[in-house]
């Protein structure tokens, strides 16, 4: 096996362009990222906990994510799976990345810095969706901020549906029942998946 173990021997193989390279990254929002953000409905959020790196979904209509400013977003917590998983790590660990996506777009918007959480009542009002606030604010200063480039999205066919497989139906059921060793619970842990999945919000 050729591990790579040293900076100068992965620079060997992937070329370093240097500040020309690395100028599109900023320590703000540009104008086209803070546009992007206006127009994505749907994000992943890194964090970093005890048992290593955990990623996030998060999305709604979009425009979803507010924009204090070019070094501020909030990000709405909605109703999940109760694990809060990521957000003790944001306790334990403010340092954060988000990927954010646009449907049919080719790029994404990477950011990475600081978060901490926001318990504001009238706050959580503010950014309610579907007739309920937000369970709380997930509050991110911007350190850098950059696109990502086109080519993994066009090698993956990402947004072309013709080239798409049927889509894969998960059973929760199985995964408890299986975990749990209780084959009996697959069939009502689905239909409980199914039921609460139907309510968004």
């Amino acid at each position: 096996m050729a591990r790579i173990e040293t900076v100068e021997r992965l620079r060997e193989i992937i070329v370093d362009y240097g500040p020309r390279g690395a100028a599109k990254i900023r320590d703000h929002i540009c104008e086209q990222g803070r546009a992007f953000i206006e127009r994505s409905p749907f994000l992943v959020l890194g964090t970093i906990g005890v048992d290593g790196m955990e990623l996030s979904s998060k999305g709604d209509q979009p425009g979803f994510v507010e924009q204090v400013d070019s070094r501020t977003l909030l990000i709405p917590e909605r109703a999940g799976n109760h694990l809060c998983i990521g957000l003790q790590n944001i306790l334990r660990d403010p340092r954060v990345g988000l990927m954010i996506v646009r449907p049919a777009t080719d790029e994404v918007l990477r950011i990475s810095g600081r978060a901490t959480l926001d318990d504001d009542a009238d706050l959580c009002e503010k950014m309610s969706a579907g007739g309920k606030p937000a369970v709380l604010i997930i509050r991110v200063a911007v350190e850098r901020a950059a696109f990502h480039c086109v080519r993994s999205a066009r090698r993956a066919r990402l947004w072309e549906p013709e080239a798409w497989d049927a889509p894969t139906r998960i059973s929760f059921g199985k995964i408890y029942a299986d975990a749990l060793a209780q084959p009996g619970l697959r069939e009502t842990f689905d239909r409980f998946t199914e039921e609460s999945d139907s309510k968004l919000y």
